[in-house]
């Protein structure tokens, strides 16, 4: 088989986005407008929810619910210690206090156990990650949350309405996937998405944030919360503003900007379009591997299962007997064979800057032992069949 070049992750863009984005260059409305209220709409029947709201980022989504909640200093905000930095660095945005978590024993989900060991009359959410996009165990997490109630001390109105700890899921790579018929976005209270470069559906940058309804509040008032939260405190966005004789505005707090764009919206709605295809085919790429390396001395992520369907956004592979060293040789291998690989994650304890709060990776064994043997090997929907099975071959060659 002739040498040939697979990059890790490239965005599938159609000639239908290209065309949808050059209507929004033509039609002079570029930012927040109309398209993404549309994008916005669309996402939240896709996933059955009530009300949806899109920014520039997960990231943004996550820290303006923290904002949202009232969460700051003094409180407390757990996550997992195996996930990418933007599930925990929210929480060090607005001053609160990070707790990590050690996954448990071969998984990439927390554990449970020590989670709700972690929950103090501080604590006031959980960020589960939904790694890879499986989702985590909801009904665990839940439970837990239920159990130490008594524990909770709101600080605010809204997190008086909820009554607990809340549940905010870090969903950046789960959108369309489900667990026990409920599709993600609909199991934790907030659950927030990445439509990143790199992610299944695409904005090239943004993300997307809905939540489930909260007995005695108003949709519509959350969603005016975060309109602000993201639009410098404003209390009339840009679209408003275009009524005529409607310039007067009001500044209501020294808010943030980090809204989405109509221009990136543009993209979001074909891709959304395009979706059910996307997820198919990522599904089938798995299915090749997965067959593919049956018989090898690894072990995969399970993306589907009798009881759940992932979105299909990582391909996990853990080297039996391997270490770090030994797997970044073969990573260097693949590379010179044209095939560009990743790993998913350095655990946060290892990073200079969650190092410097403290944390080190000696209390979080089993997420070493992931990160240890780890390696991603390319999945997206530029991949046709050949180049599968190009990856596959050398993925063994580089294997012995």
């Amino acid at each position: 088989m002739e040498k040939m070049q697979i990059s890790f992750s490239p965005p599938d863009i159609t000639e239908e986005e290209i065309t949808e984005v050059a209507d929004t260059l033509r039609n002079g409305w570029i930012t927040t407008g109309p398209k993404t209220k549309q994008f916005e709409k669309e996402l939240a029947v896709f996933m059955g929810t009530n009300r949806v709201v899109c920014l520039n980022s997960a990231t943004a989504c996550m820290e303006m619910t923290l904002r949202m909640l009232g969460i700051g200093e003094g409180d407390e905000v757990i996550t997992s210690a195996y996930t990418y930095t933007a599930s925990a660095s929210v929480a060090a945005h607005v001053g609160a206090r990070l707790i990590l978590i050690d996954t448990a024993k071969d998984s990439y989900e927390m554990d449970y156990e020590k989670l709700e060991a972690a929950i103090t009359e501080r604590t006031k959410a959980i960020i589960p990650v939904d790694l890879a996009g499986v989702m985590c165990d909801y009904d665990t997490i839940f439970e837990i949350v239920e159990k130490k109630r008594e524990l909770f001390c709101p600080a605010n109105e809204l997190q008086k309405k909820i009554g607990r700890v809340v549940v905010l899921a870090d969903a950046a790579h789960a959108f369309g996937a489900s667990r026990k018929g409920v599709m993600c976005g609909n199991a934790a209270d907030f659950t927030s998405f990445s439509f990143h470069a790199v992610k299944n559906l695409t904005t090239a940058e943004g993300g997307a944030v809905t939540w489930r309804p909260i007995e005695g509040v108003d949709d519509e008032e959350l969603y005016r919360q975060y309109m602000l939260l993201s639009l410098h405190g404003q209390s009339k966005d840009a679209l408003a503003k275009t009524q005529l004789g409607a310039w007067e505005y009001d500044i209501v707090a020294p808010y943030f900007k980090c809204n989405m764009t109509d221009i990136m919206a543009s993209i979001g709605l074909v891709q959304l379009r395009r979706y059910p295809q996307i997820l198919a085919r990522r599904r089938q790429i798995i299915g090749q591997y997965d067959d593919a390396f049956a018989d090898l001395p690894v072990t995969v992520l399970c993306h589907y299962g009798k009881d759940y369907s992932s979105s299909g956004h990582l391909y996990l592979v853990r080297v039996t007997g391997k270490n770090r060293e030994m797997c970044n040789e073969i990573i260097t291998r693949m590379a010179q064979k044209g095939v560009a690989t990743n790993v998913h994650y350095k655990p946060l304890p290892l990073l200079s800057a969650y190092k410097k709060m403290g944390f080190s990776i000696e209390n979080y064994p089993n997420a070493y032992a992931l990160f240890e043997n780890e390696i991603t090997l390319p999945l997206h929907t530029k991949l046709t069949d050949e180049e599968v099975a190009y990856v596959v071959k050398s993925f063994r060659e580089c294997l012995m």
